[in-house]
């Protein structure tokens, strides 16, 4: 059996997200179904340097305290590359002369629309981005090893969903899985 909605309301919008509240009929009969749209796909940078480091920001979040992450952030309506590329640069300051799209996937999507892109980003260059980081609530830029970043995962160091994913789609596509 398909899910149908029978009646939707808006329970709460801003910039970032639109909460809406819907009447359905599935699987298991008639409920209510909360869901949480994003106003735009969000995108994550894989930032990989020549000795094989990945780019992480450190930082903490309202939600879930202290967290190790690729950078990311929202599109804004952009096209996903140029949004990659900016948030890269303003997370940490780190430029790249080639990028590689690696996919795409979604979050949370149990209870929401969540589109987000994955890119890998080589040949970089690093620059100052002291001010850019405090504005988005950075403590630090820190590179790790690709096989030591999955250590950090295996540990619990890094639990950030989406960062796991993102590095996973880049182990894949550098046939570091199998």
């Amino acid at each position: 059996m398909t899910w149908t909605t029978r009646a939707t309301r808006t329970v709460y919008e801003n910039r970032w997200i639109h909460v809406r509240e819907d009447d359905v009929t599935g699987p298991h009969g008639d409920g209510i179904y909360g869901v949480v749209r994003m106003q735009h796909p969000a995108v994550f940078v894989v930032a990989l340097d020549d000795h094989d480091r990945v780019c992480f920001v450190d930082l903490e979040r309202y939600t879930t305290g202290r967290s190790l992450e690729v950078p990311a952030g929202g599109t804004d309506g952009e096209d996903p590359l140029a949004a990659a590329q900016r948030e890269l640069r303003e997370e940490t300051g780190v430029t790249a002369s080639e990028w590689h799209s690696l996919g795409r996937m979604n979050a949370l999507n149990g209870i929401a629309d969540a589109p987000e892109h994955v890119f890998l980003a080589r040949g970089l260059t690093i620059a100052d981005a002291t001010a850019s980081q405090h504005e988005e609530g950075i403590d630090a830029v820190r590179w790790v090893p690709f096989s030591e970043a999955l250590a950090l995962v295996a540990d619990g160091t890094i639990s950030d969903g989406e960062t796991i994913a993102a590095l996973a789609f880049a182990g894949i596509r550098m046939g570091r899985f199998r």
